[in-house]
């Protein structure tokens, strides 16, 4: 279904985006939004492109999933929730903390050996709480803690160093590349740093999608069916309570989705048919809609992404406007639903 061999390195260039969401108020469009948008079929070919799916960009966190599959690939034999936190970007909820603390002890490390940036709680609700409460930013309250406790826990299995973990030259980090470039399919433009502090490599937004959908297409057992299935089974681990991704996951059936900062959202179902976008400007009023509209026209019956389908625009208290997806997105008459 999909080739393992690799195409050639994205280009680095200004991406050529294209309008894919409006700022509908009272009848006339008050803005629009930017961005590329791409859609698979179940045998990996394009069913839609829109704005440019070929120009290297950073996934940020929507890449987690394919870096846990490299940790499993590595031998951490986390499953569940662990492997879901694993592949995360969480609320800072309780259950987030004591997951990543638990990874930590099973790997007989500490807080200490985090080398994430402290943060505040990523929920607003609870980083509201803990301000009330005078806690301090921690790097377990920090939304990609799970990733890095799994990240040393993996070194530790290898005896790989631990002070150095994040280094791209790392052992870990190495690894990762390679089954970045195993799953997109293309080698990776260029490397930089996460915010979390993490390695981060560009790839394509057609090389994302692609991934994601080898992810959620492999053999049971195997690495990748290991993490789809830990985030489909527990996504708010993934994310958190009242988190879009999480209740998109849970209302369409089979359906691995992972978002990540500055408006990307990957999502694919169990067939093999995936969706990528990238909102220019980042905004996640257009990404939720947008990535609802690209599953729609790859088959997902839209009764089910109802919930998704944009925030209103208010005047005066009331709705007077919608955030609407732009018409190229709208599902095809007659076709196969999900």
């Amino acid at each position: 279904m999909y080739s393992s061999s690799l195409a050639d390195t994205p280009l680095v260039r200004e991406p050529l985006h294209a309008p894919v969401a409006h700022l509908i108020r009272g009848g006339i469009t008050e803005g629009i939004h930017y961005g590329s948008v791409v859609v698979l079929d179940a045998d990996g070919e394009v069913r839609l492109q829109i704005g440019d799916i070929e120009a290297a960009f950073y996934p940020r966190s929507a890449i987690k999933p394919v870096q846990a599959v490299a940790m499993v690939r590595a031998g951490l034999p986390l499953d569940g929730e662990l492997l879901s936190l694993t592949a995360a970007s969480h609320s800072g909820e309780e259950r987030h903390l004591a997951g990543a603390r638990r990874i930590l002890e099973l790997a007989g490390l500490t807080e200490g050996h985090l080398r994430n940036v402290p943060d505040l709680p990523f929920d607003p609700v609870v980083r509201d709480a803990w301000v009330r409460e005078g806690r301090l930013p921690s790097r377990l309250a920090q939304n990609c803690s799970g990733k890095h406790a799994a990240m040393l826990y993996t070194c530790a299995l290898n005896g790989w160093p631990l002070e150095n973990y994040l280094d791209p030259g790392h052992p870990l980090q190495q690894a990762v590349a390679e089954i970045v470039e195993d799953l997109t399919g293309q080698r990776i433009a260029q490397v930089t740093v996460d915010g979390c502090g993490a390695p981060l490599f560009s790839l394509s937004l057609h090389g994302l999608a692609r991934a994601t959908a080898r992810i959620v297409t492999a053999a049971p057992g195997t690495p990748e069916a290991r993490v789809a299935d830990a985030m489909r089974e527990h996504a708010e681990m993934a994310s958190g309570s009242g988190r879009d991704v999480a209740a998109l996951m849970r209302a369409v059936p089979g359906l691995l989705s992972k978002d990540g900062f500055e408006g990307v959202q990957v999502a694919a179902l169990p067939d093999g048919r995936a969706v990528a976008v990238k909102i220019a400007d980042g905004a996640n009023r257009a990404r939720v809609p947008v990535a609802a509209a690209a599953l729609a026209r790859a088959g997902v019956d839209p009764e089910l992404l109802a919930e998704f389908a944009g925030e209103p625009l208010l005047g005066g208290g009331r709705e007077v406007g919608r955030v609407r997806p732009v018409r190229s997105l709208e599902p095809l008459a007659g076709a196969d639903r999900a």
